[in-house]
């Protein structure tokens, strides 16, 4: 019960209520089973209240946009800051043309006109196409200094400079066909073939063999006869190498292959200027003037390498149409990799083109990505590769079961080997603890790369003799190797560098029986030789007995001479 007073009052408010007009009318609404609305005077006061922030917002100041304070941080052709004297860099240029017949540059003049620029000597066959020299065989002073005073105007480093040159009109990425003049101009020290080097979308070679071109030029060559170009000194004294006659037009290919494959980061098939200054790529290029023989700049420009990865394709490419199918591709270390590998190598986890999914083919190009990640499994490159061939999802890890699909081949292969494998649980336990992944369960790409031992990890799953080789060697050796820091070859350069000397005997070896003279004789042979043997002489043309001129008697095993 309410107390008397208080009901009282709670009557009247009520009363007072009920009798204001605009209040009936909301309640008359409610009782017919509307939505509860405001009286019309608290509609008023909560308009005339809006009204008035609004009225208050518009006359406060707006404060000033954060942005405005923030310097200026990327810069994608270079930071202005580190421009040179543009005015400075075109008087050298005017004095250099000026000592040319006409004020007009040859390709055998760009070399100065490169220094006058400040650019590397090589730069000097991009300068040159880029000033539209191609087209008439010259650059005049006129048309080179506007070309060049636009490139130091919007570009402010040299990678951005290199790579305006390089591009194609109306283009800010390089592609494969971009790199094709400078490494011609840059291997034109070797006898190549006269037709320019033709890569197509797909980065596949045009095959020669059916169109009477040279049989293992990878390129399309119109015509087999070479034609020198001479350039620098220090490369004419160079010696190409042994037994590859046609096929040096294929180390153009060879070089745009490891340009990719180590400066473009994305996998995207397009080199973008930041990843052309991030990579040591112009360095290189830089060295190619200084370095007397090309074959110490092992990163890109290895005459040796090429040679290398051409032989090991040739003797793939059994019917030598410049495509190797997985057939072929099996028999690559002596049936090392696992057929599941091999498959996933050709469904297009690693390659480009169509051409792969179609007809299951790889090309020259494909092979170049496919050897240095199968004999260097430690660059950031090659894991990543590796990588994509065992993720069978796509989800970006490498699941436990990924891992047993890989491993249940490996592990027959060693039983029909007659060598006990591990249990799966076993060897994953292994793994793990190898790599440490941060996720339980599952395996990601950072993890690979943090860890020092991925080729160990890669190995364990589908190469099975360098899975045996791994296994004798001792723990402590591969985390001393693991740990090792300097400048110690890489496993692809120490790979090439046996490769080519076993190359270079075996041409040795055949030549010298065909020749003439006889072979130099070893430190052994020569001591023998030494000795005054006294052998009875018999005519060439005789056929020598069953046991030769050896005495039988002077053996001490006189059973074994019952035998005979």
């Amino acid at each position: 019960m309410w107390p008397p007073m208080r009901a009282k009052s709670m009557r009247i408010r009520e009363l007072s209520l009920r009798q204001d007009p605009d209040l009936r009318q909301e309640l008359a609404l409610l009782a017919r089973g509307c939505d509860f609305v405001l009286p019309s005077r608290f509609k008023k006061r909560l308009k005339a209240f809006r009204q008035v922030q609004v009225q208050t917002k518009k006359e406060d100041p707006l404060p000033p946009a954060t942005s405005q304070r923030i310097p200026t941080f990327y810069f994608s052709r270079g930071c202005p800051k580190d421009a040179v004297d543009v005015d400075a860099v075109i008087s050298r240029v005017e004095a250099t043309f000026s000592q040319f017949p006409h004020e007009r540059a040859t390709m055998d003049d760009m070399g100065q006109v490169a220094k006058a620029c400040g650019c590397p000597l090589y730069w000097k066959g991009p300068l040159f196409y880029s000033a539209g020299g191609e087209r008439t065989g010259h650059v005049s002073v006129h048309r080179f200094i506007a070309m060049w005073r636009k490139v130091l105007q919007s570009c402010h480093d040299d990678a951005a400079r290199f790579t305006r040159l390089l591009v194609s009109p109306g283009s800010e990425h390089l592609v494969q066909e971009d790199f094709v003049p400078f490494v011609q101009l840059a291997f034109s020290w070797l006898h190549v073939c006269d037709a320019p080097v033709q890569l197509n979308v797909c980065c596949v070679p045009t095959s020669t063999a059916s169109s009477g071109a040279c049989g293992r030029c990878l390129p399309t060559c119109a015509s087999p006869q070479p034609s020198p170009l001479p350039l620098h000194p220090g490369r004419r004294e160079h010696t190409p190498g042994p037994g590859l006659p046609e096929g040096r037009s294929g180390v153009p290919l060879s070089v745009i292959q490891r340009i990719f494959y180590t400066v473009n980061r994305s996998w995207s098939g397009r080199i973008t200027c930041t990843e052309l200054r991030k990579s040591s790529f112009l360095q290189n290029v830089a060295l190619l003037e200084e370095e007397a023989d090309i074959n110490q700049l092992t990163e890109f420009f290895s005459y040796e390498h090429f040679y290398v990865i051409y032989c090991k394709f040739w003797e793939l490419d059994t019917d030598h149409d410049l495509f190797i199918d997985s057939k072929d591709l099996a028999r690559h270390n002596d049936h090392a990799i696992s057929t599941k590998m091999i498959d996933r190598i050709f469904s297009g986890a690693v390659t480009r083109g169509k051409r792969v999914q179609k007809e299951g083919k790889l090309s020259y190009a494909d092979f170049v990505w496919f050897l240095i990640s199968e004999e260097d499994k430690k660059t950031p490159t090659s894991i990543e590769y590796w990588f994509r061939c065992m993720d069978l999802d796509g989800d970006g890890t490498l699941s436990m079961y990924e891992l047993e699909f890989f491993y249940e081949e490996q592990s027959r292969r060693l039983d029909s080997m007659a060598i006990e494998a591990l249990p799966f649980e076993d060897c994953l336990c292994q793994m793990l603890d190898l790599v440490r992944p941060q996720s339980e369960g599952k395996i990601t790409l950072q993890d690979l790369k943090k860890c020092k031992q991925a080729n160990v990890f890669f190995d364990t799953f589908f190469n099975i003799e360098k899975y045996l080789d791994h296994e004798q060697k001792e723990q402590m050796s591969l985390l001393r190797e693991g740990d090792s820091d300097g400048p110690e070859l890489s496993d692809w350069e120490k790979y090439a560098a046996e490769e080519y000397d076993i190359l270079v005997a075996e041409e040795a070896a055949g030549d010298s029986w065909d020749d003439g003279f006889e072979a130099e004789l070893s430190p052994v042979d020569a001591k023998l030789s030494g000795r005054h043997l006294q052998l009875d002489p018999r005519p060439f043309l005789e056929a020598p007995s069953a046991l030769g001129a050896v005495d039988l008697f002077d053996y001490e095993c006189e059973d074994e001479l019952q035998l005979l």
